[in-house]
C-alpha cells in the first residue's frame, strides 16, 4: 500500500480541533480488512432502506413558489415564531381572503 500525505486539521468543515485529534490518530485500514468490507447496503440493509425512502414529487403541487416583498416589521414578527414562519404567514392570508369573499 502506498504511503499517504498525513492530512492536517482544517477549520470550517462542520467538526472543531478536538473532534480532528479524538480521530486523526486512526490507523488507516489493512488491505486484509479491505478485503473484507462489504458494502453499506449489505451490511445494514433496514438502515439502507430508511435512507433510500424519500418523498417524492407532488403529482399536483398545492402551493406556488413566489417573491413578495413585505414590511421589516411583518417579517420580523413572523420570524419571531420561530420555524414555520413563511406557513404562518399564508395562514393569514388565506384567513384575509376567507375573510373578503366575493370581493376583489
Amino acid at each position: 500500500m502506498a504511503s499517504r500525505k498525513r492530512k492536517q486539521f482544517e477549520p470550517g468543515h462542520g467538526y472543531t480541533q478536538a473532534d480532528w485529534d479524538a480521530v486523526s490518530d486512526a490507523p488507516e485500514a489493512a488491505d486484509a480488512e479491505l478485503a473484507q468490507a462489504r458494502p453499506f447496503a449489505e451490511a445494514f440493509p433496514d438502515l439502507a432502506e430508511a435512507a433510500r425512502r424519500v418523498r417524492g414529487r407532488q403529482r399536483q403541487p398545492t402551493k406556488v413558489p413566489v417573491s413578495i416583498r413585505l414590511s421589516r416589521e411583518v417579517v420580523e414578527h413572523f420570524k419571531a415564531g420561530g420555524p414555520g414562519w413563511q406557513a404562518r404567514i399564508d395562514d393569514a392570508l388565506r384567513r384575509a381572503v376567507a375573510g373578503k369573499a366575493g370581493k376583489p
